[in-house]
């Protein structure tokens, strides 16, 4: 494996990217856990797209959408975690961008396809969720966990023989 040689410009900004998004997963995880009347059904109820009528069956069972509230939250506080700690973050970044895919999948800015949700602007294809997805594709391939973070010490061994 070829150590990334980044300058300490580009390694400043990677990172503060990789925290940026880390806080801001664990901000929302964190938002929804100290709710307690916080559910994804009026989200999963607004889906208008394709797999619609999946998301409506998880709606239909209770004791699924309990489950799949407990995985998006405790999803979002390990993704936020592990991206502020640099702990495992190429996974983290990963299940991250699994998790926008859903949001977007749910509730996309397609042209024809109108949400009851308000938004925060206006949206034509790219939404907030598809541009932090975005900037986790780019972390994923520029891990700078073993740079600054803990994989840096998870891993130094793998890192100091390559």
């Amino acid at each position: 494996m070829i150590k990334p040689q980044y300058t300490p410009l580009q390694t400043a900004a990677l990172v503060f990217l990789r925290l940026v998004i880390g806080w801001h997963f664990l901000y929302e995880g964190l938002a929804k856990l100290f709710n307690p009347n916080w559910t994804s059904a009026p989200y999963l109820a607004d889906a208008k797209w394709i797999f619609r009528s999946f998301f409506e069956s998880i709606l239909a069972n209770p004791t699924l959408l309990k489950t799949v509230d407990f995985l998006n939250i405790w999803g979002l506080i390990a993704v936020g975690c592990s991206l502020l700690l640099g702990c495992l973050a190429p996974l983290a970044t990963f299940f991250g961008i699994i998790l926008l895919c859903v949001y977007y999948v749910v509730n996309p800015a397609l042209p024809g396809v109108k949400s009851s949700i308000p938004a925060e602007g206006s949206y034509l294809i790219i939404n907030k969720n598809l541009v932090e997805l975005s900037a986790m594709v780019v972390l994923l391939f520029f891990p700078t966990s073993r740079i600054i973070g803990l994989d840096r010490f998870i891993f130094w061994k793998r890192i100091r023989s390559d």
